[in-house]
């Protein structure tokens, strides 16, 4: 999952990117509201998490713009301003959602793991293909009821696999989802995860489709 940071304070900015990092998201960080608009044409995003009190002027000045460019793009608005009335106007500026601060990084990625459910048409954060069981909530997999030990790039890989079984993943896709702008990424990077996978969970489980991509079946050979 592609997320834009917007944040003008650099310790919760670095402590963020840090935790979702972890959890296998890709983040990029900008601290302006002149950055973001720099960084908005760059990637397709699939969440961006605001802060309203920037250097340059309010954050919610960048929601038309973030808007025009992705229509449907989720924007949680991350500030220390509790009152209603700062709640409504963030909402009715367009905002999704909004997070007081200080928030717990749990609760934030709770809330972009529900982004991620609604935009898969999912109701269940658990996925089951073939002999896998796949919790997309609680971040584990079981095959043959055994728990499978993935790192963070191999979990942000399959995340992206299993919330659409349907679809075919382009190799673009799969990178822009593992990546944030600023890492240095291998030729054949992608692959190497895709071989890690499979060796965990299955030679079978990651279907190569010849000049299209990988999508998940399950298989377990």
């Amino acid at each position: 999952m592609r997320v834009l940071l917007v944040e003008d304070d650099v310790a919760l900015a670095e402590a963020v990117k840090a935790y979702l990092d972890g959890k296998g998201f890709a983040v990029d960080h900008a601290l302006t509201v002149a950055a973001a608009r720099q960084l908005l044409p760059l990637a397709p995003w699939d969440a961006m998490l605001l802060d309203l009190h920037l250097p340059d002027g309010d954050g919610l000045d960048l929601i038309p713009s973030a808007r025009r460019r992705a229509p449907q793009l989720p924007i949680i608005v991350l500030t220390a301003r509790d009152q209603v009335s700062d709640r409504v106007r963030g909402l009715d500026s367009g905002a999704d959602d909004y997070l007081v601060k200080p928030f717990d990084p749990d609760e934030l990625l709770a809330r972009l793991r529900a982004i991620e459910r609604r935009r898969s048409g999912g109701a269940s954060s658990v996925v089951t293909v073939g002999e896998l069981v796949i919790d997309l909530g609680q971040m584990t997999v079981l095959r043959r009821d055994e728990a499978v030990s993935l790192t963070a790039k191999e979990w942000a890989l399959l995340r992206v696999l299993a919330s659409r079984l349907d679809r075919i993943h382009l190799k673009s896709s799969l990178m822009e989802a593992l990546y944030s702008l600023d890492d240095e990424v291998g030729s054949n990077t992608l692959e190497v995860f895709i071989y890690n996978l499979r060796r965990k969970l299955g030679t079978g489980s990651i279907q190569n489709v010849r000049g299209m991509g990988y999508r998940l079946v399950g298989d377990g050979a």
